[in-house]
Protein backbone atom coordinates (compact mmCIF):
# COMPACT_ATOMS: atom_id res chain seq x y z
CA UNK A 1 0.00 0.00 0.00
CA UNK A 2 2.88 2.86 0.67
CA UNK A 3 4.27 2.05 -2.35
CA UNK A 4 0.96 2.40 -4.10
CA UNK A 5 0.67 5.83 -2.51
CA UNK A 6 4.27 7.05 -3.34
CA UNK A 7 3.12 6.26 -6.79
CA UNK A 8 0.02 8.63 -6.93
CA UNK A 9 0.24 12.13 -8.22
CA UNK A 10 0.73 14.76 -6.21
CA UNK A 11 -2.50 16.85 -6.93
CA UNK A 12 -4.42 13.02 -6.14
CA UNK A 13 -2.63 13.00 -2.77
CA UNK A 14 -3.66 16.26 -1.94
CA UNK A 15 -7.25 16.03 -3.23
CA UNK A 16 -7.60 12.79 -0.88
CA UNK A 17 -6.05 14.93 2.17
CA UNK A 18 -8.55 17.32 1.49
CA UNK A 19 -11.39 15.44 1.17
CA UNK A 20 -10.25 13.00 4.56
CA UNK A 21 -9.91 16.86 6.58
CA UNK A 22 -13.67 17.76 5.34
CA UNK A 23 -15.04 14.44 6.14
CA UNK A 24 -13.85 15.19 10.22
CA UNK A 25 -14.68 18.79 10.39
CA UNK A 26 -11.50 20.25 10.22
CA UNK A 27 -10.89 23.81 8.33
CA UNK A 28 -9.58 23.22 4.54
CA UNK A 29 -8.89 27.02 3.88
CA UNK A 30 -5.43 26.80 2.52
CA UNK A 31 -2.98 29.42 4.50
CA UNK A 32 -0.26 30.53 2.02
CA UNK A 33 3.43 31.72 2.88
CA UNK A 34 2.36 35.50 1.99
CA UNK A 35 -0.83 34.60 4.50
CA UNK A 36 1.16 34.00 6.86
CA UNK A 37 2.40 36.43 10.31
CA UNK A 38 5.80 37.73 9.81
CA UNK A 39 7.81 37.00 12.95
CA UNK A 40 9.36 40.62 14.28
CA UNK A 41 13.10 40.88 13.93
CA UNK A 42 14.45 41.26 17.44
CA UNK A 43 17.81 42.10 15.79
CA UNK A 44 19.00 45.18 14.23
CA UNK A 45 19.02 45.12 10.48
CA UNK A 46 22.54 45.26 8.71
CA UNK A 47 24.06 48.56 8.45
CA UNK A 48 23.49 50.40 5.09
CA UNK A 49 26.11 50.91 2.89
CA UNK A 50 28.16 54.42 2.19
CA UNK A 51 26.19 55.62 5.56
CA UNK A 52 26.86 59.62 5.84
CA UNK A 53 29.67 60.45 8.96
CA UNK A 54 27.64 63.22 10.96
CA UNK A 55 30.81 63.63 13.03
CA UNK A 56 34.71 63.89 12.23
CA UNK A 57 36.28 63.36 15.88
CA UNK A 58 37.62 66.60 15.66
CA UNK A 59 35.50 69.44 15.52
CA UNK A 60 31.61 70.42 15.88
CA UNK A 61 31.63 71.71 12.09
CA UNK A 62 27.79 70.60 11.03
CA UNK A 63 26.64 71.49 14.15
CA UNK A 64 24.87 74.67 16.24
CA UNK A 65 24.80 74.30 19.80
CA UNK A 66 26.00 76.62 23.16
CA UNK A 67 29.19 76.52 23.08
CA UNK A 68 29.71 76.87 26.70
CA UNK A 69 28.29 73.09 26.82
CA UNK A 70 29.56 71.44 23.86
CA UNK A 71 32.83 70.70 22.89
CA UNK A 72 34.89 67.43 21.49
CA UNK A 73 37.13 65.55 23.84
CA UNK A 74 39.25 62.87 23.07
CA UNK A 75 37.52 62.31 20.24
CA UNK A 76 33.86 62.31 21.23
CA UNK A 77 31.07 64.98 21.21
CA UNK A 78 30.79 65.89 24.99
CA UNK A 79 28.61 68.13 26.05
CA UNK A 80 28.11 69.11 30.19
CA UNK A 81 26.08 71.26 32.44
CA UNK A 82 27.66 72.27 35.50
CA UNK A 83 26.34 74.34 38.83
CA UNK A 84 28.78 77.26 37.39
CA UNK A 85 27.06 77.21 33.60
CA UNK A 86 24.14 75.62 33.71
CA UNK A 87 21.25 75.54 30.95
CA UNK A 88 17.96 77.60 31.29
CA UNK A 89 15.81 74.97 29.85
CA UNK A 90 16.95 72.08 27.44
CA UNK A 91 19.29 73.06 25.10
CA UNK A 92 20.15 70.46 22.23
CA UNK A 93 23.35 70.75 19.86
CA UNK A 94 21.44 70.63 16.13
CA UNK A 95 23.00 68.59 13.32
CA UNK A 96 22.79 71.97 10.19
CA UNK A 97 22.77 68.85 7.63
CA UNK A 98 18.90 69.25 6.83
CA UNK A 99 16.04 67.72 7.18
CA UNK A 100 15.59 63.51 7.19
CA UNK A 101 12.31 61.86 6.49
CA UNK A 102 12.79 58.29 6.55
CA UNK A 103 16.51 57.05 7.92
CA UNK A 104 18.46 55.04 9.57
CA UNK A 105 20.51 56.62 12.18
CA UNK A 106 23.47 54.49 14.37
CA UNK A 107 25.82 56.54 16.83
CA UNK A 108 26.97 55.53 20.80
CA UNK A 109 26.60 57.35 23.48
CA UNK A 110 27.24 57.07 27.42
CA UNK A 111 26.07 59.45 29.87
CA UNK A 112 26.29 60.33 33.65
CA UNK A 113 23.59 58.99 36.05
CA UNK A 114 22.44 62.36 37.29
CA UNK A 115 20.30 63.67 34.64
CA UNK A 116 19.21 62.03 31.38
CA UNK A 117 20.21 62.97 27.42
CA UNK A 118 18.40 61.98 24.24
CA UNK A 119 18.63 62.38 20.30
CA UNK A 120 16.20 64.23 18.60
CA UNK A 121 14.89 63.06 15.16
CA UNK A 122 12.24 64.65 12.91
CA UNK A 123 12.36 67.48 15.13
CA UNK A 124 12.19 71.13 14.34
CA UNK A 125 14.01 73.99 15.61
CA UNK A 126 11.76 76.46 17.56
CA UNK A 127 12.53 80.00 16.04
CA UNK A 128 9.16 81.24 16.07
CA UNK A 129 8.10 82.26 19.49
CA UNK A 130 10.77 83.02 22.69
CA UNK A 131 12.55 80.37 24.03
CA UNK A 132 14.60 80.03 27.06
CA UNK A 133 17.73 79.25 25.20
CA UNK A 134 18.29 79.50 21.22
CA UNK A 135 18.73 75.86 20.82
CA UNK A 136 15.53 74.53 21.50
CA UNK A 137 13.36 71.61 19.48
CA UNK A 138 10.45 69.88 19.57
CA UNK A 139 9.79 66.25 17.57
CA UNK A 140 10.65 62.86 18.96
CA UNK A 141 13.00 62.35 21.29
CA UNK A 142 15.12 58.52 21.38
CA UNK A 143 15.38 59.21 25.58
CA UNK A 144 19.42 58.64 27.21
CA UNK A 145 19.45 57.43 30.66
CA UNK A 146 22.43 55.68 32.79
CA UNK A 147 19.84 53.67 34.00
CA UNK A 148 18.80 49.84 33.82
CA UNK A 149 15.21 49.88 35.90
CA UNK A 150 12.11 50.12 33.61
CA UNK A 151 10.14 52.68 32.76
CA UNK A 152 13.25 55.31 33.34
CA UNK A 153 15.66 54.12 31.09
CA UNK A 154 17.23 54.37 27.49
CA UNK A 155 15.24 54.09 24.53
CA UNK A 156 11.50 55.31 25.16
CA UNK A 157 10.24 58.09 22.86
CA UNK A 158 9.58 61.48 23.89
CA UNK A 159 7.41 64.39 22.95
CA UNK A 160 10.15 67.11 23.78
CA UNK A 161 8.13 70.61 23.40
CA UNK A 162 5.01 68.82 23.26
CA UNK A 163 3.92 71.81 25.47
CA UNK A 164 0.21 70.86 27.00
CA UNK A 165 -1.29 69.11 24.21
CA UNK A 166 1.86 67.16 23.94
CA UNK A 167 2.28 63.05 24.16
CA UNK A 168 5.33 63.06 26.91
CA UNK A 169 6.13 59.30 26.89
CA UNK A 170 4.75 58.46 23.70
CA UNK A 171 6.03 54.71 23.75
CA UNK A 172 7.86 53.11 26.27
CA UNK A 173 11.19 50.79 26.02
CA UNK A 174 10.41 47.13 25.96
CA UNK A 175 6.72 48.04 24.06
CA UNK A 176 5.19 47.62 20.03
CA UNK A 177 2.53 49.53 20.17
CA UNK A 178 0.69 52.06 17.98
CA UNK A 179 -0.85 56.09 18.88
CA UNK A 180 -4.83 56.35 17.25
CA UNK A 181 -6.16 59.57 16.27
CA UNK A 182 -8.93 57.83 18.45
CA UNK A 183 -7.84 56.63 22.02
CA UNK A 184 -4.24 57.27 21.79
CA UNK A 185 -1.75 54.56 22.32
CA UNK A 186 -2.79 51.07 21.75
CA UNK A 187 0.26 48.43 23.34
CA UNK A 188 0.19 45.41 21.01
CA UNK A 189 3.43 43.17 22.23
CA UNK A 190 6.32 43.14 24.90
CA UNK A 191 9.05 42.91 22.62
CA UNK A 192 11.78 42.89 25.84
CA UNK A 193 11.42 42.68 29.94
CA UNK A 194 13.42 44.05 32.67
CA UNK A 195 15.83 41.12 33.60
CA UNK A 196 16.62 40.99 29.71
CA UNK A 197 17.06 45.02 29.67
CA UNK A 198 19.63 44.69 32.42
CA UNK A 199 21.41 42.38 30.52
CA UNK A 200 21.31 44.48 27.31
CA UNK A 201 21.50 48.03 28.93
CA UNK A 202 25.73 48.69 30.00
CA UNK A 203 25.35 51.52 32.55
CA UNK A 204 28.72 53.36 32.56
CA UNK A 205 29.86 52.42 29.46
CA UNK A 206 29.18 53.41 25.91
CA UNK A 207 25.86 51.69 24.35
CA UNK A 208 25.27 51.67 20.64
CA UNK A 209 21.86 52.85 19.37
CA UNK A 210 19.70 52.23 16.07
CA UNK A 211 16.60 54.50 15.32
CA UNK A 212 15.25 53.44 12.18
CA UNK A 213 12.22 55.16 10.86
CA UNK A 214 10.00 53.91 7.70
CA UNK A 215 6.65 56.23 7.00
CA UNK A 216 4.85 55.97 10.09
CA UNK A 217 6.83 53.20 11.66
CA UNK A 218 10.01 53.89 13.99
CA UNK A 219 12.20 51.14 15.55
CA UNK A 220 14.67 51.33 18.16
CA UNK A 221 17.62 49.23 19.10
CA UNK A 222 19.81 49.00 21.74
CA UNK A 223 23.41 47.06 21.51
CA UNK A 224 21.85 45.26 18.64
CA UNK A 225 18.51 44.31 20.31
CA UNK A 226 14.91 45.90 18.99
CA UNK A 227 13.70 47.21 22.43
CA UNK A 228 10.63 49.65 20.69
CA UNK A 229 8.54 49.19 17.62
CA UNK A 230 6.08 52.35 17.00
CA UNK A 231 3.40 53.12 14.76
CA UNK A 232 2.08 56.91 14.35
CA UNK A 233 -1.25 56.48 13.53
CA UNK A 234 -2.35 60.46 14.27
CA UNK A 235 -2.66 62.20 11.22
CA UNK A 236 -2.82 65.68 13.04
CA UNK A 237 0.44 64.49 15.62
CA UNK A 238 2.91 62.35 13.11
CA UNK A 239 5.70 63.71 12.08
CA UNK A 240 7.41 62.86 8.90
CA UNK A 241 10.48 64.66 8.27
CA UNK A 242 12.82 66.89 10.80
CA UNK A 243 15.80 67.74 12.02
CA UNK A 244 18.93 65.51 13.80
CA UNK A 245 20.02 66.23 17.46
CA UNK A 246 21.81 65.64 21.01
CA UNK A 247 20.24 67.06 24.22
CA UNK A 248 21.71 68.02 27.46
CA UNK A 249 18.83 68.36 29.83
CA UNK A 250 17.73 71.21 32.40
CA UNK A 251 18.34 70.95 36.27
CA UNK A 252 21.15 68.87 37.63
CA UNK A 253 24.76 69.16 36.36
CA UNK A 254 25.38 66.57 33.86
CA UNK A 255 27.39 65.17 30.79
CA UNK A 256 26.87 63.19 28.02
CA UNK A 257 29.13 61.87 25.12
CA UNK A 258 28.33 61.16 21.66
CA UNK A 259 30.57 58.96 18.98
CA UNK A 260 30.54 56.92 15.71
CA UNK A 261 27.08 59.18 14.47
CA UNK A 262 26.06 58.15 11.18
CA UNK A 263 23.16 58.47 8.86
CA UNK A 264 21.24 56.80 5.22
CA UNK A 265 18.62 58.26 4.20
CA UNK A 266 16.15 55.68 3.03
Amino acid sequence: MAGTLCRLPLTVLTGALLALLCMIGVATTPVTLAEAPAAAATTAPPEPANMQTLFDGKDLDGWNGDPQLWSVKDGVIHGETTLETPTQGNTFLIWTGGEVADFDLRLSFRCSATNNSGIQYRSRHITDRPTKNKWQVRGYQHELRNEETFPNVSGFIYDEGGGQDGRARICQAGEQATWEAEGGKKLVATLIDQEAFKDLMKVDDWNDVVIRAEGNQIRHYLNGRLILDFTDNDPTRALSKGIVALQLHQGKPMWAEFRNIRLKSL
